[in-house]
């Protein structure tokens, strides 16, 4: 809905439910989850990629830990982390925060997102 289409989107997610994948497929969202029985393995993965989005999970923190282009989707109220009102992490250079703006809002978060990616990778309008 909010993710521009141009781009090969993959999912890092070791272990997904049923539906999820169904909804990946749907999305056209390729999941390699049952290649990933480690972090070498999933660090491989990730240096294939030109960026990685992520919520607050482990896959962010080696990106980050990796030097790779990082877009790490916040809630509300972050772990501490994070700290506050700031776009970008001191722990990691290479890492953009999005942050929600109210709780359990996740539409301007996307759509920021979106509207990134467009202009990251220079796609007409989706």
């Amino acid at each position: 809905r909010h993710l521009p289409k141009g781009i090969e989107y993959i999912s890092l997610q070791k272990q997904i439910s049923e539906s999820e994948q169904a909804e990946l497929q749907a999305n056209g969202v390729a999941h390699h989850g049952e290649w990933l029985h480690d972090f070498s393995q999933t660090a491989a993965l990730c240096a294939q990629l030109d960026l990685i989005i992520s919520v607050d999970t482990s896959v962010a923190h080696l990106g980050g830990a990796l030097g790779k282009p990082t877009w790490l989707l916040l809630p509300h109220v972050p772990d501490w982390r994070w700290l506050l009102d700031r776009p970008d992490s001191p722990w990691y250079p290479s890492m953009k925060l999005y942050r929600q703006d109210q709780t359990r809002q996740w539409s301007v978060v996307m759509d920021r997102i979106g509207q990134d990616l467009t202009d990251r990778f220079q796609l007409g309008a989706s």
